[in-house]
């Protein structure tokens, strides 16, 4: 059962079904049990019937109250001997009431005498002349006999119960120790249940909470060492221009110390950015844009940086596109991987910009043929401070974060965005949701014609 409600309800039902049919098994038992006990005792009654007849016979009335007085002595009770019609054949007294309350074998089996009752009575069967022997013995507390019989019922429910209670209560016993010991510090710890109700669910609710808190735990430090790591060798070069300036080289010192101040302002300005990009989701503006037209501002914001290291931008609109986020995070996502591209793209080259777009989302697709990244590195370049080699990062003023910049911003807007060999060079893809409905930007008419990242290049941005 998956739920906690269903399965007390039906253990319930099943304590008192069990319950039920165990006092009627056993009330059974003890009925037929004493079947054999009535048949001798009617037997017996019919031993004292006959020995009081035999004394009215030989010895009157006087044998008659001598007889039962003996009876009486050797059973306890009052004893009596009537007539077909209830008359008592000792001292003539209407015994009628007492015959209505006999048992009679055509009866079954006496049922118990309620608490505070009258006595039973017993009864033996007639002679040819109707002539009855009647015992009323003193009445005895009967549960003391039967109690013993009833017991297995009671344990039978208190078993059930006892069971009931380890099945609820053991699982959320263990889920209270592992959050004792998850919130001593051990994140390791996992209560694997494969229970299918409420406590289950709640148990799979604490893994995958477990899972994540980790995981942002070992990113965390992974990123404080990282941070640590950039800070220090500025810091120590910046250290080392003070003692450059000291020594009397002043123009080549602060030379040294306004690079290293730059590269500190840049790494600064990125992990806010990347903090950035971490926000409430829900607390951002959400405006529609066109894709094509932030696509042309960036290849005409990049066109200065391509220029400059010898290469050109070319950027191609194959159909309008509407997205639906916050743009300016939008924008600084496929600015990083634009610029990332033009980075490391070799004078001559061109970087190739595409955009595309289907029922459900836009691509947006740019290419460098730089030397590419190798294929077990693919995941790894959007991950904070990632270098595949120690120096090329440095080399080309970047700090390691403007591709996991990009990717937290683009898994934000609920969009996915991949890197892959371009054999040469590197391409990523950035795909976003379309808004609801087709764009109106035209098909490229506002921005550079050029063939797709995957052909030859065309004129340049």
């Amino acid at each position: 059962m998956r739920s906690i409600y269903a399965k007390l309800l039906a253990w319930a039902a099943v304590t008192v079904a069990l319950s039920s049919i165990g006092f009627v098994a056993t009330f059974w038992y003890l009925s037929e049990s004493r079947s054999s006990e009535h048949r001798f005792i009617d037997a017996i009654l019919a031993l004292q019937r006959d020995g009081a007849v035999l004394a009215l016979r030989d010895g009157g009335r006087e044998g008659l109250r001598a007889f039962l007085a003996e009876m009486g002595a050797s059973f306890e009770g009052d004893h009596f001997l009537v007539d077909r019609h209830g008359r008592d054949l000792l001292d003539g007294s209407d015994r009628a009431g007492l015959l209505a309350r006999a048992r009679r074998p055509e009866s079954g089996p006496r049922p118990p005498r309620p608490p505070g009752g009258p006595p039973p009575v017993m009864l033996s069967p007639p002679t040819a002349d109707g002539v009855r022997f009647i015992a009323l013995p003193r009445p005895r507390f009967v549960w003391s006999q039967t109690l013993p019989y009833y017991l297995w019922i009671l344990l039978l429910i208190l078993a059930l119960i006892y069971a009931l209670a380890v099945h609820l209560v053991r699982p959320l016993r263990r889920l209270q120790r592992a959050l004792d010991e998850f919130g001593r510090g051990g994140l390791a710890t996992r209560i694997g249940s494969n229970r299918r109700d409420e406590i289950g669910d709640l148990a799979r609710s604490f893994d995958v909470m477990a899972d994540r808190i980790a995981s942002l735990m070992a990113a965390e430090r992974r990123l404080i060492q990282d941070v640590s790591h950039e800070l220090r060798s500025p810091l120590t070069r910046l250290g080392l221009a003070v003692r450059l300036g000291r020594s009397g080289d002043r123009e080549a010192a602060m030379g040294r110390i306004k690079k290293e101040v730059d590269r500190l302002s840049a790494l600064v300005d990125e992990l806010l950015r990347l903090n950035s990009a971490e926000e409430d989701p829900h607390a951002r503006h959400r405006d529609e844009f066109r894709l094509g037209e932030l696509l042309a501002d960036l290849a005409d914001d990049c066109a200065v940086e391509a220029e400059a290291k010898g290469c050109r931008i070319d950027m191609r609109a194959d159909a309008p596109a509407v997205a639906t986020g916050d743009r300016e995070l939008i924008r600084r996502a496929v600015e990083n991987v634009l610029r990332n591209a033009v980075r490391h793209a070799p004078e001559g080259s061109a970087v190739e910009v595409a955009l595309r777009a289907d029922a459900d989302a836009a691509t947006i697709a740019v290419r460098d043929r730089g030397p590419g990244v190798p294929e077990g590195s693919l995941e790894d370049i959007f991950k904070p401070f990632f270098r595949i080699e120690d120096d090329r990062s440095r080399a080309s003023g970047g700090v390691g974060l403007g591709l996991a910049i990009a990717r937290r911003a683009v898994a934000l807007h609920g969009g996915s965005i991949l890197a892959a060999d371009a054999d040469p060079g590197l391409l990523v893809t950035i795909r976003l949701p379309r808004a609801p409905g087709p764009g109106d930007e035209g098909s490229g008419d506002d921005a550079r014609n050029s063939p797709d990242p995957s052909g030859d290049p065309g004129p340049t941005a």
